[in-house]
């Protein structure tokens, strides 16, 4: 089992790679990915947990936002969600969802090639992606929590096909 490390340990092993490679600060990037998970176990590949750690975020919003594309086979809430949301709305997610589907691309690169220097840059480019989508997303809650409510008009059904 590996040696228990701590976040201080990881904080002065991170600022070292953030010099050497122009990374973001720790304390953004722990506020959006929480990265300290990395201070759990020591280990020698520090990009790379804390890439996997910014990309598991992504991937969870990537099967969230497909659950809204195409519902299918979603659960009721999703349906639910969907009702909510315009034309502009879609679109937005459908473009987030290709810059995100894009990502488990990478992995796989990623994952057959380790390079430090390709897992910095991942971690940056990851990190300014996330800022905007972050940005979209919380516009786009907004729209549902507007929407929640709003009982259908105009003899409109609840159809969805």
């Amino acid at each position: 089992m590996a040696e228990k490390w701590d976040l201080e340990q990881l904080k002065e092993t991170y600022k070292i790679l953030q010099e050497k490679y122009g990374l973001p600060d720790f304390d953004q990037l722990n506020t959006e990915f929480q990265i300290e998970k990395v201070a759990e176990y020591e280990t020698d590949f520090i990009l790379k947990e804390i890439r996997e750690i910014t990309t598991n975020k992504f991937l969870n919003y990537l099967r969230f936002i497909e659950s809204i594309l195409n519902p299918s086979n979603s659960p009721m809430f999703m349906f639910a969600i969907v009702k909510t949301l315009g034309t502009k709305e879609r679109e937005t997610l459908s473009e987030m969802y290709k810059k995100i589907a894009k990502i488990e691309i990478d992995l796989i690169e990623l994952d057959l090639e380790y390079s430090e220097t390709k897992e910095a840059d991942s971690i940056k480019k990851y990190y300014e992606m996330w800022r905007g989508i972050k940005k979209e997303l919380l516009e786009i809650v907004e729209v549902i929590k507007k929407n929640w409510d709003v009982k259908e008009e105009n003899g409109k059904g609840n159809y969805l096909g």
